[in-house]
């Protein structure tokens, strides 16, 4: 029987001087991630990125720049996963985006609560060890693939 994946979506935003935005999970405080998410049915990849960058941070279209995107990336869910929902893992477009706004225009709390912290790394200061095991090595291909 063929895997099921459900078709998702992350944000890679930079600034000017190369750094990355990277947020932290409410429902896992130990772990940091790009923002991202499930594409709905009828939506398009970059509508998807639009909708979950306005619903996980706040942000409209108008303040970041798409600069790339690449698809491809896969990760299947641990077997104990509570949120498959039908789907073995999820099948990711990872964006690449100038970030165009300010600080103070991100807003955690703008629709549900996803993450409870924010900051500002450099690419190479990123550590697979704020993912869960199962995501790993698909974010660090995708930073390596769109940031090198």
């Amino acid at each position: 029987m063929l895997k099921k994946y459900r078709p998702n979506v992350a944000a890679i935003l930079q600034k000017n001087d190369g750094k990355i935005l990277i947020c932290q999970r409410a429902d896992h405080p130990e772990c940091w991630q790009f923002p991202q998410g499930g594409i709905d049915e009828g939506e398009s990849s970059t509508q998807a990125l639009h909708r979950e960058l306005e619903e996980e941070i706040g942000l409209l279209p108008s303040q970041y720049e798409v600069l790339a995107q690449q698809d491809g990336y896969r990760y299947d869910f641990p077997a104990d996963t509570p949120f498959k929902k039908g789907f073995a893992g999820q099948q990711q477009t990872y964006y690449l985006c100038r970030f165009l706004a300010k600080d103070s225009d991100i807003s955690l709390d703008h629709h549900q609560v996803e993450f409870i912290d924010f900051r500002w790394i450099d690419p190479a200061d990123f550590q697979a060890e704020w993912l869960p095991p199962f995501k790993r090595e698909v974010v660090m291909r995708a930073i390596t693939d769109l940031l090198n």
